[in-house]
This record gives C-alpha cells, sequence and structure tokens, in this order.
C-alpha cells in the first residue's frame, strides 16, 4: 500500500482530496471541524517535506449549482487555524484562475479550492473535469475516506493521471488498516457487535463478516426480528416480519460456521416511545402488547461484558438501544465501557457507522477505543467486502 511515506514532497505541488463536509451553523461557523483535524498530519507532512498542498472537497449537495451557502471560504479560517497556517483560498477549482494561483503557490504554502460539487461533473466522474483537476499537481493524494465509495472525479477518475505518482494519505491508509484489522489479520477472538434498528440495513455486513468473526452480539431495534421469528412475544418493539426467514437463515449459517450469535435475553421496556414512558425489566421474548423494548436489560449487559471482555478483536456497528433517549441510554453507555476496557486490555477495537460513532462520541468514548471510522457509507460498503473505488484507484499502480 503506497502512502505518503514512500514519497518526498520537497519542491512538489500535492493534489490532496481532503473531506471537509464539516457542519457549518447559521454564521457560517464550522461547528464541528473533526474532519480537518484528521486531514492534518497529511498536510503537515508535506509541509515539512518542503512541498506545497492544494486542498479539494465538496460540501454538501449543492447538485452542480453554485451555492454560496456551500461555498469553502466559509471554512477557509478555520482550516487556517488548525493547520497553523495561513490557507489561501481560490473561487474555482479548475480554470485558468485556479491554474494561475497553484503557479504562485509557494513551498509551505496552502491553497483550498472551490467546492467540487459546483460542477456536475465531479460526481458524474467525468474525465474532462478529472483531466483539469490533474494538472494542478505533480503527485495525487487521497485521503478522503468518508468519499472513498464514490467514482466522482475527484476520488477516483483523476487517478488516471497520476501513475506512479499517487499515494493514500495517513487517514485513510489508518481507516484501510483498521477495517483489515477486524476482516483479515485481527487477532481471535474476534467479536462483531451490530445494533441499529433494521436487520434490513445490516444483511450484507453480517453475511460478509460470519465467516470471519467468532462472536456476533445482536442488540438494538433488530435483536425484535430475530426474536419474533423464533417464536418470541416482541409486543410493540419495532420488527421487521418480512425479514424473519432471513433472521433465521442468518443463525443457521453462523451455527454452521461455528459462530455464537447472542441476542439479548431481557429488555427494558416502555408503554410508549418516549424518555418519560412507563418501564420495566422483561424477558425478550415475553414483552407485552402494548409495551416495546428500548433498550438492552441488565442480563444481557451481563453477557456482552463477559463475551467483550474476552475479545482480542471487536467490531462495533450500531447502538443497542434508543441511546437518544436518556432513559434507554444505559445500554449503549455500558457497551462503550465494555469496548473501552477491552482496549485497554489490550484489545483492538474499530468503531464505525454513523450512529455508534454519535454514541461514542456523545459519550467520550472516542479516545478510550482504538480507532474510530470518519467513513459512515465507506466504512459499511468495506465491511460489505465492497471494493471502494476511491482506494482501488490508487491501489491501481
Amino acid at each position: 500500500m503506497t502512502t505518503i511515506d514512500d514519497f518526498s514532497f520537497k519542491n512538489k505541488k500535492a493534489l490532496i482530496r481532503v473531506d471537509f463536509n464539516v457542519p457549518l451553523d447559521d454564521e457560517f461557523n464550522v461547528t464541528d471541524s473533526n474532519r480537518i483535524e484528521a486531514a492534518r498530519p497529511t498536510i503537515i507532512k508535506i509541509l515539512e517535506d518542503g512541498g506545497s498542498a492544494i486542498l479539494m472537497s465538496h460540501l454538501g449537495r449543492p447538485k452542480g449549482n453554485r451555492n454560496p451557502e456551500l461555498s469553502l471560504s466559509h471554512i477557509c479560517s478555520k482550516v487556517s487555524e488548525v493547520l497553523g497556517v495561513q490557507v489561501k483560498f481560490v473561487d474555482d477549482c479548475i480554470g485558468n484562475k485556479v491554474e494561475e494561483a497553484v503557479k504562485k503557490l509557494k513551498t509551505g504554502e496552502v491553497l483550498l479550492l472551490e467546492n467540487l460539487r459546483f460542477y456536475s461533473e465531479e460526481e458524474k466522474g467525468d474525465v474532462a473535469f478529472a483531466e483539469q483537476l490533474a494538472r494542478l499537481g505533480d503527485i495525487y493524494v487521497n485521503d478522503a475516506f468518508g468519499t472513498a465509495h464514490r467514482a466522482h472525479a475527484s476520488t477516483t477518475i483523476v487517478a488516471q493521471f497520476f501513475a506512479g505518482r499517487k499515494c493514500f494519505g495517513y487517514l485513510l491508509a489508518k481507516e484501510i488498516k483498521a477495517i483489515e484489522k477486524v476482516m483479515k489479520t485481527g487477532e481471535k477472538p474476534v467479536t462483531a457487535i451490530l445494533g441499529g434498528a433494521k436487520v434490513s440495513s445490516k444483511i450484507t455486513i453480517i453475511e460478509n463478516i460470519l465467516s470471519k468473526i467468532d462472536h456476533l452480539i445482536i442488540g438494538g431495534g433488530m435483536t425484535y426480528t430475530f426474536v419474533k421469528a423464533q417464536g418470541g412475544k416482541v409486543g410493540n418493539s419495532i420488527c421487521e416480519d418480512d425479514k424473519m426467514e432471513l433472521a433465521l437463515s442468518i443463525l443457521k449459517k453462523a451455527k454452521e460456521l461455528g459462530v455464537q450469535v447472542h441476542l439479548p435475553v431481557d429488555v427494558i421496556a416502555a408503554d410508549d416511545f418516549d424518555n418519560n414512558a412507563n418501564t420495566k425489566i422483561v424477558a425478550v421474548n415475553q414483552i407485552p402488547d402494548g409495551w416495546q423494548g428500548l433498550d438492552a436489560g441488565p442480563a444481557t449487559l451481563d453477557i456482552f461484558r463477559n463475551i467483550i471482555h474476552s475479545s482480542k478483536t471487536i467490531l462495533w456497528n450500531g447502538p443497542v438501544g434508543v441511546f437518544e433517549m436518556e432513559s434507554f441510554a444505559k445500554g449503549t453507555i455500558e457497551v462503550g465501557n465494555f469496548v473501552a476496557e477491552a482496549t485497554e486490555n489490550g484489545a483492538f477495537s474499530l468503531v464505525g457507522g454513523g450512529d455508534s460513532v454519535a454514541a461514542v462520541k456523545q459519550f467520550g468514548f472516542e479516545d478510550k477505543v482504538s480507532y474510530v471510522s470518519t467513513g459512515g457509507g465507506a466504512m459499511l460498503e468495506s465491511l460489505e467486502g465492497k471494493s471502494l473505488p476511491g482506494i482501488a484507484a490508487i491501489l491501481e499502480g
């Protein structure tokens, strides 16, 4: 795997695809600069080598229109602050004006281009547009894992113009290695904790990882599809009736592969989907009509703790309860504690997928796990076993 450590950027202009698709408030201030901070090591390495950096990114979904609210000019001062370098900005990403700005760029300087998606050609993967972007740099660096699953001009197509002069940035390389550690090289026992509302959204992940894991912990809303499929009573809990056969086939396949599946045995049930609802602890297969399971129960958490503590490699994707409501957040917080404790004892833990990443940040586990993935869709597609176009484009030499 070719990374920026394989190149010297002295007197070179690095064209870097970053993922600066960050949230802005009504005054266009960046409200979460994590993605900018994540790209910092890559950019700094290039500057310290004696090179210069041309940053390209998208912001939001302008769909080929120049929407001033989605201009990357809004984030320029935040990028400067994070890098500790005064970042220059050009209000376009291709054409003479941009090429002039690049020509004037001196060693140690950083230029941020305008939103790539102001051109519809970006999302279409247009070759001519990619060729114009390619003119701007000597070496192409992809450090945007969040968009690696899209065959866009700046993430995939542009790489064909940099044979022998393209590589992964530190962030993207770390993402690839973290997923490989779970899927290929992880120390056993390997445990996958899959939560979230629906079996349907996780089915391809489950099918792809079953042969690579020892334990599968199932939590969250998809629990009830499995429980009902096995003849349990789930009351008013969320349930995909049309996926019950699928749930049974997953359990059968897991048994054939020698994978132990751990479903909740008890849950916190509520008489309404509300933080202030009445609650009681009930067996997962005995939820009364009018009640719904909204969090993992105490006996379940005891089982989960033992499995997680004995694991050497852990993938966590999805919460085990409705953690957005304080009354039903305990299960997810406890799972976070178990993963953090296992990590402290030497396990490798990867957290990925929107909701679990949100939970990890909300409850302060970010620095207590081995790796938190920055790419929601890209991470999930990797776990599903798909080849990501942005990664393949660099690997193709």
